[in-house]
Parts: C-alpha cells; sequence; structure tokens
C-alpha cells in the first residue's frame, strides 16, 4: 500500500485566525488535481499560531467547529477530491482546554473526524507556559487511516520516548508529528542546535519502531521567538525521505510504502522483541507505576510541569 503526503511548513499570522484559514484555502487549492495527495500535515496550532497565552480562551473552538473551519476551506478551494487533513488546534470542551491535533477525511459530504488527540505532556519551563492555560491529555491512541493504523504526537510528547513506543506497541505504522518548536542554540556548521536535535530523535524514532514519522513544524516569528520550521520524514529505516528548510513556508511531498515497514521490522525486530519482554518490565515491583495514584479516579496527585 503506497500513500502520498503533502507536508507543510506553515507561517501563520497570530491570532489572525481569518487570515491562516484563507492561507490554507489557497494551499487546498495549490494541491488539488491530479497529483492530489491522500494526506496534508500542518503544524501544532497552526490556524492561530502558538504563543497565544491567554487568548487561548478566546481563539478555541470545539473539534466540531474546527473540522467545519477545515472543510470550509476546502470547499472555497474547489476541491472536490477526497482528502485527509491533519491540523494542530487549540481545542474546547465544556469549560476545559486543550492543545490538540486532528485527523479529519474530507470530500465525503460532512467533515468526518477520525481522530482528536490532546496533548499529553504540557511545556511548563523557559518560554512555554502551557500547562498555566491548558489541560493535558490522558490517552495515547493508535487509529484506522488509508495508511493502516497511525498515531498523533504532539511536539513534546515525542521527546518522552515511552509516547511514541505505547503507539507503536499500539500498532501504528505512521507516527505524525505536529510541532511548534522554538529554535535554539546554534552548531558550528550554522544549523540550530534543535533542529539537529530533533532529527536524531526522530530518525531513533522511526527505526526503533519500524514506522513513518512525518514532522510538521510552523515557521516565522511570534512574540521574538522564532519558530525553527525543518519539517522532515522518516522512513520505517530510520533513513531521511524529505526535508524543509529552517525559515520559509513551504511544502514537500512523501511516499510512504507500507512493503517498507515489514521489510524493516524484519531486519531489525525491535519492536517484535519489545512486545515480547513488556509483561516482565510491567511486573517489576521496582517501578514506581502506583506512586501518587489516587485509589477513586487514577490521576496523578500533585502533577508537576513537564
Amino acid at each position: 500500500m503506497v500513500r502520498d503526503v503533502a507536508v507543510v511548513q506553515f507561517k501563520p499570522r497570530k491570532g489572525d485566525v481569518a487570515a491562516n484559514v484563507a492561507a490554507l484555502r489557497d494551499i487546498f487549492a495549490q494541491l488539488a488535481g491530479a497529483e492530489q495527495p491522500d494526506l496534508i500535515v500542518l503544524p501544532e496550532a497552526a490556524l492561530t499560531g502558538y504563543f497565544v497565552e491567554g487568548a487561548v480562551y478566546d481563539l478555541a473552538v470545539t473539534a466540531d467547529e474546527f473540522a467545519e473551519r477545515i472543510a470550509g476551506a476546502y470547499r472555497e478551494a474547489g476541491v472536490t477530491s477526497p482528502l485527509d487533513v491533519v491540523c494542530g488546534f487549540y481545542e474546547k470542551d465544556g469549560g476545559t482546554f486543550y492543545n490538540s491535533a486532528m485527523y479529519v477525511r474530507l470530500g465525503e459530504g460532512a467533515p468526518r473526524i477520525v481522530h482528536v488527540h490532546r496533548k499529553l505532556f504540557l511545556a511548563t519551563y523557559g518560554v512555554f507556559d502551557e500547562q498555566r492555560f491548558l489541560t493535558r491529555g490522558r490517552r495515547m491512541s493508535v487509529f484506522p487511516t488509508p495508511f493502516g493504523p497511525a498515531a498523533m504526537i504532539i511536539c513534546e510528547d515525542a521527546w518522552h520516548s515511552l509516547v511514541p513506543t505505547v503507539a507503536a506497541l499500539k500498532g501504528a505504522n505512521l507516527l505524525i508529528v505536529p510541532s511548534a518548536s522554538p529554535g535554539r542554540g546554534l552548531r558550528g556548521n550554522g544549523e540550530l542546535e534543535s533542529t539537529t536535535r530533533w532529527q536524531a530523535l526522530l530518525s531513533a524514532m522511526a527505526v526503533e519502531h519500524g514506522v513513518y514519522v512525518v514532522y510538521s513544524a510552523l515557521t516565522g516569528f511570534e512574540g521574538g521567538k522564532g519558530m525553527s520550521g525543518s519539517s522532515c520524514a522518516y522512513g520505517p529505516h530510520g533513513n531521511l525521505l524529505n526535508r524543509a528548510p529552517a525559515l520559509d513556508p513551504c511544502i514537500f511531498r512523501v511516499r510512504l510504502d507500507s512493503a517498507e515497514i515489514d521489510i524493516a521490522r524484519a531486519r531489525f525486530p525491535l519492536l517484535g522483541d519489545l512486545n515480547d519482554v513488556l509483561p516482565d518490565l510491567l511486573l517489576d515491583d521496582e517501578l514506581p507505576l502506583q506512586r501518587g495514584v489516587s485509589a477513586t479516579n487514577g490521576s496523578p496527585k500533585g502533577e508537576v510541569p513537564s
């Protein structure tokens, strides 16, 4: 099974939803036609900007509202062929707010929400202040796509190796990583240190679990903080498939072939080995799995910032 993916490195206008939706409409129009991809992947908080702080309460929308927002841009672009889209957004659900990513299917009548992932690890250090305004998600789920089982992992989620591991153990063949990562540090070759670390992390994630990894990042500046861009995709052998530059909005394409997953996992059966050993690891009585867990609702007491 082969699927075409368009990775969109997006430069939003902070807080200007109308302008960002118009830009999305133009992207849809650009990608429509005979070579239309099967899936378009946009970054974290793409249609609002990331560093919105307290304005998140005004900019957040329900999942249904966000799906219709994307579908509206799709219709205005004149696209009629079915299309899957991943995009990050600030979600409100009742009185609770999340940093979320949606996988939505367009072109089959009303937009169909396939899955919404709520960010598990809220960055709250340095320039980040997510936990002040948002509630973290509590589940790492895998969902069906035309390519096979997939999972979404938002930015810092990817830096906790247990998250992609859980996704792979649940059967994911594709890990989609929407991100908004400010650039930090500078190496001797002129590349941002944060970009180098992201690339090493994503490549290792792909090869360890024998999965495709698609990373879409914001670019541009928000409040004096420069987003590092450098969107990229890796194959299940850990090989770089394509990569965007750091500073400019752009779109690149990759082809995902599920046959490569079988080959990679046969060559390096690390995920199969983990499945065999996992029961022993989980039964280890030295693990602090129950430490600080409420007996009434299973939620951690005294959560600390990530």
